[in-house]
């Protein structure tokens, strides 16, 4: 099992001091939905350029990486594609691969995102510079190796960000139902049918990592 990183920040900082093994140091944090990865992510990021001088350091999700939903209704069963969204065979691995191996190669690149009140994805919506030595990404499935991932050679570490299951499920009730205006019955159902579904899929990634990466419960969902 992984040990607990008790300091990212620090870690982060000693790594830059170092010359990176390719040309730009490259963080995989993966996690549970709703156990806060992008929030605390973009925090490690800001704190790492504080105490640096410099931005150095950057943050970056795999959100961007969702298929559009007009690929998604080519699928054999578009209805059932739609309604598991988020699930690994509903993202495009094989082009975050692409990206994510210029990125540690040092590569000034466009980066996409992703626009939630349409639902798709946005080419080139970031942008990485040169002078940008550390890159933290995060997502779900950075170390699943099924449904044609295959990531984890693309990350210098790869750390987890260690929530439980029940803590995570509860703060998605509550993301659901104050993004979306869901019930919270409507906001279970949701969990019921696919979140929790997701969430165990990346759990089962858990010991892959390098290290956990604890995140207390007061910490706002990612």
């Amino acid at each position: 099992m992984p040990a607990l990183l008790a300091n990212p920040v620090a870690r982060l900082l000693d790594m830059l001091a170092k010359p990176p093994v390719n040309g730009r140091w490259l963080i995989g944090l993966s996690g549970l939905p709703g156990s806060g990865k992008s929030t605390v992510a973009a925090q490690w990021a800001r704190q790492v350029n504080l105490q640096w001088g410099t931005d150095v350091a950057a943050a970056l999700g795999m959100d961007g990486f969702h298929l559009p939903k007009a690929a998604l209704a080519q699928l054999p069963d578009p209805e059932a594609a739609l309604a598991r969204r988020g699930a690994p065979w509903t993202f495009d691995p094989q082009g975050l691969r692409k990206h994510l191996v210029a990125l540690r190669a040092g590569h000034s690149l466009s980066w996409p995102g992703f626009e939630h009140a349409v639902g798709d994805p946005v080419a080139g919506a970031l942008h990485v510079g040169v002078q940008t030595r550390l890159v933290l990404v995060e997502g779900l499935y950075l170390l699943h190796t099924d449904h044609g991932w295959d990531l984890a050679d693309c990350f210098d570490e790869h750390w987890f960000l260690d929530v439980s299951m029940d803590v995570a499920m509860t703060r998605l009730i509550a993301r659901h139902m104050a993004a979306n205006g869901n019930t919270r019955a409507q906001a279970q159902a949701r969990l019921d049918r696919n979140d929790r579904l997701n969430a165990a899929i990346a759990w089962r990634a858990r010991s892959q990592a390098d290290w956990l990466v604890a995140n207390p419960p007061a910490t706002v969902p990612a």
